[in-house]
């Protein structure tokens, strides 16, 4: 089971790739934080977007989650308006999980 809540019957193929890949990172943790994410802005996500989301999701699941938490610092590379959406979309006032 994947998680996903979204149907990706409507999307491009590189859209569905990343919906995908998003729900299959291998740590629970961040399958919640990049999938929920994904579920919910994929339709609406530019070219651009689409690229760097693509190239966070090659980070490893240790860092990107830290960056997220805050625990480590963002490389500046990697603070891109595209991460601080994924960062804000999860506030971290509940569990990550529904």
């Amino acid at each position: 089971m994947s998680g996903t809540t979204r149907s990706s019957a409507d999307l491009d193929v590189r859209r569905k790739q990343i919906l995908y890949r998003s729900w299959h990172r291998g740590m629970r943790e961040m399958d919640l934080i990049m999938g929920q994410f994904a579920d919910a802005e994929i339709s609406d996500l530019s070219v651009e977007d689409l690229t760097e989301f693509e190239r966070l999701i090659e980070v490893t699941d240790r860092d990107l989650l830290g960056w997220v938490t805050g625990e480590l610092e963002t490389p500046s590379n990697y603070d891109t308006p595209l991460f601080r959406r994924l960062k804000a979309f999860h506030t971290h006032s509940s569990p990550i999980h529904s």
